[in-house]
């Protein structure tokens, strides 16, 4: 911290004064002399004196404060339907908040992993930043010249990535909400963009039908992947940052060795084209099917997948395998979301059949439907483990938030 030529003055003055009343006569001469301090302003005396005690007062108050943060924090944590989920926390109608602000259809929602914010994604071009818990708009994000498709943040969340049908991903520094960098690379829309759980790469699929690893620091493209025949549509990678899984318009997800850059595995079971993909939790170790078989995965994250399709179905996959473990079906339309529960018992799916669906993986059924969710189709949704709630984007325009309880 660097003080003003008045600060300076005023401290040296203080200073020249406590010396004086103290009777340190010595150092207050050799002070005065090398500060170049003349007269002493009569407000100044007992002035340091003051400041001192403030501080101290202050601090204490600090202090006490962050005792009373961290009680309420305590207090909140064990609380249902904050902190950490506690097993049932499930959406419920009516919403809570509908957000309204953009002016064409929602692609993509994603929660703040430390505030209470949700950002939204539309054909608009733009880029909305709202307060989930106030339901008030905060800002806009303007850069992009053509439909923003999907949104990211680090685990910091001091920066978001954005990327689009004009081609190019952007990166966002989330404290000045400005744009730092604008990524080109790829021939034709970005329809997905992750950061890896480092958040020291970022990872994009496109129509073009490859995938690009992105330096954040940089902005450099290190590795471009091969292998999907048809618009790669969304990614997803585990907690761990070693497996990613694609999924694609030719009908197939890859799942691929992030380290080694290979695809080691192609799952083939949709009879139309994927649109979305989520890892289970560590939660889900063992998944029972309906017929009573039960198929044992490992014990970390990334042990199934989930996949959901245009044929209106979900499958949950067995990653160690690539077998099709169960299918859920129910939605009279395509599936657009899915995210598994944190529990490791349930799945949450949306749909163009204008529904949000809870899905008890045990018994393999829709055990919740919320339906006439939005006006029209349900395009995107997210589920904030944190503090739960899910928020949902529609071709209606709005996102809305969910409470779960």
């Amino acid at each position: 911290m660097v003080l003003t030529g008045k600060q300076k003055e005023e401290l040296n003055e203080s200073i020249l004064d406590y010396l004086k009343t103290y009777g340190y006569a010595a150092a207050a001469e050799t002070f005065q002399k090398e500060s170049e301090t003349t007269d002493i302003d009569p407000k100044k005396a007992g002035l340091l004196e003051k400041k001192w005690t403030s501080v101290i007062r202050l601090q204490k108050k600090v202090m006490d404060l962050e005792a009373k943060v961290t009680q309420l924090q305590d207090e909140l944590g064990n609380k249902p339907g904050r902190g950490k989920p506690t097993g049932e926390d499930l959406p419920r109608a009516p919403e809570v908040y509908t957000l309204t602000g953009h002016r064409d259809n929602i692609t993509a929602v994603k929660f703040h992993p430390v505030f209470s914010i949700v950002v939204s994604a539309s054909h608009d071009a733009t880029i909305k930043v709202w307060d989930f818990e106030s339901g008030e708009f905060e800002r806009t994000l303007k850069g992009h010249t053509n439909a923003v498709q999907s949104l990211d943040f680090d685990h910091t969340g001091n920066l978001l990535a954005s990327c689009s049908a004009d081609l190019t991903i952007k990166l966002w520094d989330f404290q000045t909400y400005e744009c730092v960098k604008t990524l080109h690379g790829h021939d034709h829309s970005v329809s997905s963009v992750l950061f890896l759980p480092n958040g020291d790469q970022l990872v994009s699929a496109s129509r073009d039908k490859t995938i690009k690893f992105w330096e954040t620091q940089t902005g450099y493209c290190v590795r471009t992947l091969k292998g999907h025949d048809d618009w790669v549509k969304s990614l997803v990678i585990t907690d761990d940052g070693t497996l990613m899984a694609s999924c694609s318009h030719d009908k197939t997800i890859r799942l691929w060795d992030i380290a080694k850059g290979e695809c080691i595995n192609v799952l083939r079971d949709h009879s139309h084209y994927i649109e979305c993909l989520d890892f289970s939790p560590p939660t889900l170790a063992v998944l029972e099917t309906p017929d009573g078989q039960t198929y044992k995965g490992k014990p970390v994250s990334g042990s199934f997948l989930a996949s959901g399709s245009r044929d209106k179905t979900i499958k949950i996959w067995e990653v160690s395998t690539g077998l099709c473990v169960v299918t859920l079906i129910g939605h009279d339309n395509w599936v657009r979301s899915v995210r598994f529960h944190p529990n490791g018992k349930y799945l949450l799916s949306v749909s163009d059949d204008k529904t949000i669906r809870i899905w008890d993986l045990k018994q393999g059924r829709a055990i919740k439907t919320i339906n006439e969710a939005h006006a029209h189709f349900v395009s995107c949704m997210d589920f904030n483990e944190k503090n739960p709630h899910l928020a949902t984007g529609g071709v209606d325009d709005v996102i809305k938030i969910w409470a779960c309880k």
